[in-house]
């Protein structure tokens, strides 16, 4: 049996999906930025009685992301794929769940572990390069902490280190076995060249 974070990690082509948004307030808010921070061309509907006027702000910058101010209805999962609960109702979001989960729509509600099919974690992305952090629910706070780490320690040239194994990758002849084998042995030179360019105080630090 399995210890620690059970979790699977996958990532989503948020563009090719559709999310809907119940809550127009600061949670809602907040789980559309984390969305939009990802692609800018998800395709997100909000709706919500109220709704803040930054969701409405985002609506006009990003085509993809359309606001309804009213009442939910039942109609609005029709051709949803991935729903968010983000109002203060608790009795409204396990009405709407249990509608959403008879017609196998993946949900997350904000504040309440036990009813997610699915989080939203905290990531890094430099470029091309994404790393998503996980707490299994347990600590966002955490989870930002981490991310803010990551995103101050990797350098912006990430993505061009990226790009450049992308073209070695496709100039080299071989099964797969071999490629990888060849990038491997190509970024553990790369790994021993920059410890030796780091200051001898860096160098005795990671090795604590």
């Amino acid at each position: 049996m399995s210890s620690g974070n059970p979790l699977f990690p996958v990532f989503l082509k948020m563009d090719q999906i559709n999310t809907l948004i119940v809550g127009g307030g600061s949670v809602g808010l907040e789980k559309l930025q984390g969305i939009l921070k990802n692609d800018s061309n998800a395709n997100v509907r909000v709706v919500a009685r109220t709704v803040k006027s930054e969701i409405l702000e985002k609506s006009r910058t990003h085509p993809a992301v359309t606001v309804e101010s009213r009442r939910f209805r039942n109609t609005d999962l029709n051709e949803v794929d991935i729903l968010i609960l983000a109002t203060n109702d608790r009795t409204l979001h396990g009405r709407i769940r249990k509608k959403a989960r008879e017609r196998n729509i993946l949900v997350n509600v904000a504040d309440t572990p036990q009813l997610c099919d699915f989080y939203l974690g905290s990531t890094v992305k430099k470029g091309d390069l994404k790393i998503g952090i996980s707490t299994n629910g347990r600590s966002p706070t955490f989870a930002k902490r981490f991310r803010e780490v990551l995103e101050e320690i990797l350098p912006d040239e990430t993505d061009l280190l990226l790009q450049n194994l992308r073209l070695i990758r496709n100039k080299l002849n071989g099964d797969f076995a071999y490629k990888v084998r060849k990038l491997s042995e190509i970024t553990e030179t790369l790994l021993r060249e920059d410890e030796k360019e780091a200051p001898t105080g860096d160098r005795l630090s990671a090795s604590n």
